[in-house]
């Protein structure tokens, strides 16, 4: 029942060959991604998220600025400190080793979240709908 929140293959950062410059979990000038420190079984520490909680600032080489949102409410487990030192592993590997964040929905709020989300095939679709509608 964990999420784990990656870059979707058709975010601009993985579409149109862009260099990620840096990576930055600092929100806001009292608030830190890096600063969650989670303990024990309960998780107790660990920061609450909502759905539109902004998880960390993603700038390209070529000025963009990208918000990455959490999109699901729930503790936040852990951030990915080793995109920092490594942004590449974001366009590389998005879907594992360059994953963003672990969220830990609450326990009775998990099975509405797994239920909206879309299938890989559904999601495809989707993609197919905007790319034809855009063009």
């Amino acid at each position: 029942r964990i999420c784990v929140i990656t870059l979707a293959e058709a975010h601009p950062l993985l579409q149109s060959g862009k260099t990620i410059k840096n990576i930055n979990y600092q929100i806001s000038a009292n608030c830190s991604r890096l600063q969650n420190k989670v303990s024990g079984k309960s998780k107790r520490g660990a920061q609450f998220l909502t759905e539109l909680a902004p998880l960390c600032r993603i700038s390209s080489s070529d000025g963009e600025e990208y918000t990455i949102y959490s999109c699901i409410r729930g503790r936040l487990i852990e951030v990915n400190e080793n995109i920092l030192s490594n942004p590449a592993l974001l366009q590389e590997k998005p879907s594992t080793e360059g994953y963003i964040a672990v969220v830990l929905p609450k326990f009775e709020e998990s099975k509405s979240v797994t239920q909206g989300l879309l299938t890989q095939k559904e999601y495809e679709e989707v993609l197919l709908k905007r790319r034809s509608s855009a063009s």
